[in-house]
């Protein structure tokens, strides 16, 4: 089934896929500016990158929380099959 776009819906479409390439781009500009600076402060710092990433993901979707009881959960599971430090 073949569909036919008037001029205005070609129009409409043309330029949210202009601003979705233009979003992406930004976002990917972006992600890898945070991946740099992430990069910098953990060699600084003398932590993991994953690590710093990782926090930063937990703060911005506000998860801590849950974060908290999965790793519990977790350490519970390790400790009752003794694969603990």
């Amino acid at each position: 089934m073949s569909r036919t776009f008037n001029n205005e819906a070609k129009t409409k479409l043309t330029e949210l896929v202009h601003e979705g390439m233009a979003v992406l781009q930004e976002i990917e500009t972006l992600r890898e500016g945070l991946g740099d600076t992430v990069k910098a402060i953990a060699e600084e710092l003398e932590i993991k990158p994953s690590i710093l990433k990782k926090a930063i993901s937990i703060a911005h979707k506000s998860r801590l929380a849950e974060t908290n009881e999965e790793n519990a959960t977790l350490n519970e599971i390790l400790e009752t099959v003794g694969r603990v430090l």
